[in-house]
C-alpha cells in the first residue's frame, strides 16, 4: 500500500531501478490495430525464443530482487503509426522496427542481443531508413503530452506507469485546496478535448460550489465517430493517467465516486482499465484516505451499448442510471443537476489525462503549448487517403497542411488532395484552400467545422463529396435517439433529399431545399447530435457546390464514384478482345468475342467496376466516365 508521497516516490526509484536493468528490452505495440495485424503472435514469438536462449524473461516489472538482470519482454499501447504495424521497439538502442512478422522474431532478437540492426524491418521513406522512431517525420513534428507513455511502457502495469511519474499529479494536487487546483487548471486555459472546448476550470468550479454532500465525476469514454480511436488507444495505453485526472479532479470538486463511462465495443480497454483501477486499489491510490490524507474516492466501470447519442453528457448520464440514452434539456446543467440529480461534472478522456501534467509542471508549461487561446495540445485520428494512418497528438494552432502533409506523408498514391472531413461525421469537409488554417476551435467552426473529439478523414480527388455528405448524414440519421422533431424528421428527410441525388433523381430545388431543412434541423434541434449534424451537408454545398449542380443538372457524378450517374466504356481502339472482362461480368452486359472488340450494354450494365478492375493494365480498355451513356456504349 502506498500511504504517502515519501512512500509514491521511493516505488519510483525502486522501480526505475529494476527497468534499468531490463536490457536489453523488447516492447511489442499490442494496442487494437496491432493487435489486428498479429501483434500478439509476433509478441509470443519473441518471448519463447528468448526462453529458449536460456536468458531471464521478464515480462513484468519486477523489483524485489535488486541483483536481478533480464531481458524485458512487454506489450504496450498504441505507438500511433497504425499503418506500419505491427510496430516493435528495442532499447537501449530506441530502434523501431515496422510490419513485422512472426517470421522476423529470430533476426530481431539476435539482433537486439548483439547490439545490432536489422536494416530490413526499420521505416523506410523517399529512399532514407529511419532507425529512431523520434526522427521519422510522423513522430519528429508532434507533442505529446496525453500520449507520451503510450508505446513506452507496459501497458498493464502500475509499476512501470510509476516509474515515468504516475500518480505524482495526485499527490501534489493533495497538498493544495481544492480551490487551489482548479485555479490552476482555469489558468492553465485546458478546454474540453471532447468537441465543445468549454474551459475545463470554470466547469469543475461551477460544481464545486454547489453545496450538495454528494458528487460524481465521470469520465466520457463512449467515442463513437466513424473512424475515431484517440480515447480508445489513450485508454488501452495508458489507464493510469485517466484514473489519475479523474481523482484530481475529483478532489477539486469535492467528489468521492466517478464513473468511467466506456462502450463496451472497446473490449481491450475495458479490460486495461479494470486491471489498472484494480492495482490502484490494491495500492491505495483509489478508495479510503488516498497517499495519507483525508481524501477518498472509488472509481468504477459503466459499460455503454455503443449508441452515438450517449456520447452526449444528459443522455450518458441516463443510460448510466438505467434509463433510455436521450438527451434533456439544459439547464439545469450536469454540474448542477446531474448523475441521479446530483452534481456531476463529464470530462472527456483526453481532457482528464492532461490534468495530471498540468498539476505537476505548471501554468506555464502547458501555455508553452499550442495558441493564447487554444494552450496545450490535440489528439486526432488521421485517416483516409493519407499515408501515415495513425493516432497523432499535435500542439493546437498547428495548420491542417503540416498535420496532413507533414506528419500524414501526403495523400495516399500520390492523388490530388480534395478534402478534409474534421470533426466527426458532425464536422464539416474543408477544401484545399483551408489547408493553412489553423487548427483550433475559433478557425475551424469559422470554416463551418468543429474540433470534435479529434477524428480526421482525408479525402483525395477520387472522393464525391455529394455521396461523402450522404454517408455522414445516414449515420447521423441513424443515430437519431428521436426525442424531437428537428433531428428525428429533419435528418431522415435531408438523408432523402442527398439519396435522391445520388441516385440520379435530384431536382433543382433540392439544394434550397436541403439549405432550408439543414438550418431548421441546426437551431431547433435538442442536443449537439442534432445542432452540428447538417454540418458535413452545409459544408459541402459551402465548397463543393458545382458537384452537386453536375448530379443534379447534368446526371453526372464528376468524381465517378455515384453508380446511377457514372457508365463504363470499352474503348475500341484499346480493346484487344481477351474476353476476360466478357467472362467476368456478373450480369453478362459485355458482348463480344475473340477478334471482336467488346461493346457494354448500358441497360444490363450495374455499375459494378469488374470490368475495369479484371482489364489487364497493359491494356487499359475499359474506362470509368462521368454520366450515362447511350445504350450500345457510345459517347
Amino acid at each position: 500500500m502506498i500511504r504517502s508521497s515519501i512512500e509514491l516516490n521511493r516505488l519510483q526509484a525502486l522501480y526505475a531501478d529494476a527497468l534499468s536493468r531490463q536490457r536489453p528490452r523488447i516492447l511489442v505495440c499490442a494496442g487494437t490495430g496491432c493487435i489486428a495485424s498479429g501483434a500478439l503472435e509476433v509478441f509470443s514469438a519473441i518471448t519463447t525464443l528468448v526462453k529458449e536462449r536460456g536468458d531471464p524473461v521478464d515480462v513484468e516489472l519486477l523489483a524485489e530482487d535488486p541483483d536481478r538482470h533480464g531481458i524485458g519482454v512487454v506489450i504496450t499501447g498504441c505507438r500511433g503509426l497504425c499503418v506500419q504495424g505491427p510496430l516493435v521497439e528495442t532499447q537501449p538502442d530506441n530502434l523501431l522496427y515496422v510490419k513485422v512478422k512472426v517470421s522476423d522474431t529470430p533476426d530481431i532478437v539476435e539482433a537486439t542481443i548483439a547490439g545490432e540492426t536489422v536494416e530490413r524491418l526499420l521505416y523506410e521513406k523517399d529512399g532514407r531508413r529511419y532507425p529512431n522512431a523520434r526522427d521519422i517525420p510522423f513522430y519528429r513534428y508532434q507533442k505529446p503530452l496525453t500520449l507520451a507513455n503510450c508505446g513506452h511502457i507496459n501497458a498493464e502495469s502500475l509499476p512501470e506507469c510509476i516509474t515515468r511519474g504516475g500518480y505524482q499529479g495526485l499527490a501534489k494536487a493533495l497538498t493544495m485546496t481544492p480551490a487551489q487546483v482548479i485555479d490552476m487548471i482555469e489558468g492553465s486555459g485546458l478546454r474540453g478535448r471532447g468537441g465543445a472546448g468549454f474551459p475545463t476550470g470554470r466547469k469543475w468550479r461551477s460544481c464545486s460550489v454547489q453545496p450538495e454532500e454528494i458528487k460524481y465525476i465521470v469520465c466520457n469514454g463512449d467515442e463513437g465517430d466513424p473512424g475515431a480511436f484517440m480515447n480508445r488507444s489513450l485508454l488501452e495505453a495508458d489507464p493510469h493517467r485517466v484514473l489519475e485526472g479523474m481523482l484530481i479532479g475529483a478532489y477539486a470538486i469535492g467528489a468521492r465516486q466517478g464513473y468511467i463511462y466506456v462502450r463496451a465495443e472497446y473490449p481491450l480497454a475495458v479490460t486495461r482499465l479494470r486491471r489498472a483501477i484494480n492495482d490502484a486499489k490494491q495500492e491505495g491510490l483509489i478508495g479510503d484516505g488516498i497517499l495519507g490524507s483525508d481524501f477518498s474516492c472509488q472509481i468504477d466501470i459503466a459499460e455503454g451499448a455503443g449508441a452515438f447519442v450517449c456520447g452526449e453528457e444528459t443522455a450518458m448520464m441516463a443510460a448510466m442510471a438505467g434509463r433510455r440514452g436521450m438527451p434533456r434539456r439544459r439547464p439545469p446543467f450536469p454540474a448542477i443537476s446531474g448523475l441521479l440529480g446530483k452534481p456531476t461534472i463529464i470530462n472527456n478522456v483526453e481532457t482528464l489525462a492532461h490534468v495530471p501534467g498540468i498539476i505537476l509542471n505548471g501554468i506555464d508549461w502547458f501555455r508553452s503549448f499550442g495558441t493564447p487561446t487554444n494552450p496545450g495540445t490535440k489528439t486526432f485520428a488521421l485517416a483516409g487517403k493519407v499515408n501515415n494512418t495513425g493516432l497523432v497528438e499535435i500542439p493546437l494552432g498547428l495548420t491542417i497542411r503540416e498535420l496532413i502533409f507533414d506528419i500524414g506523408g501526403g495523400i495516399e498514391g500520390g492523388k490530388a488532395f480534395k478534402a478534409v472531413q474534421i470533426g466527426g461525421p458532425s464536422g464539416g469537409c474543408l477544401p484545399e484552400t483551408h489547408l493553412d488554417y489553423g487548427i483550433d476551435y475559433e478557425s475551424l467552426t469559422s470554416a463551418g467545422a468543429i474540433m470534435g473529439s479529434g477524428g480526421l478523414v482525408v479525402l483525395n480527388e477520387d472522393d464525391c463529396m455529394v455521396e461523402t455528405a450522404r454517408y455522414f448524414m445516414k449515420f447521423t440519421q441513424n443515430e437519431s435517439c428521436g426525442k424531437c422533431v428537428p433531428c428525428r424528421e429533419g435528418t431522415k428527410r435531408m438523408l432523402e433529399i442527398l439519396t435522391r441525388i445520388t441516385t440520379g433523381y435530384g431536382r433543382e430545388e433540392d439544394i434550397d431545399l436541403l439549405e432550408e431543412v439543414a438550418a431548421t434541423v441546426k437551431d431547433g434541434s435538442l442536443c449537439a447530435l442534432g445542432k452540428t449534424a447538417p454540418n458535413p451537408v452545409l459544408t459541402t454545398l459551402r465548397y463543393f457546390r458545382d458537384e452537386y449542380i453536375a448530379h443534379i443538372c447534368e446526371r453526372k457524378c464528376p468524381a465517378r464514384v455515384c453508380p446511377p450517374l457514372i457508365s463504363y466504356y470499352i474503348v475500341p481502339d484499346k480493346c484487344k478482345a481477351c474476353m476476360i472482362c466478357l467472362r467476368k461480368c456478373p450480369v453478362e452486359a459485355i458482348t463480344g468475342g475473340k477478334k471482336e472488340v467488346h461493346v457494354i450494354d448500358q441497360d444490363k450494365c450495374d455499375r459494378c467496376g469488374v470490368c475495369l478492375s479484371v482489364c489487364p493494365e497493359k491494356f487499359g480498355a475499359v474506362e470509368c466516365i462521368p454520366g450515362r451513356l447511350n445504350n450500345g456504349g457510345e459517347k
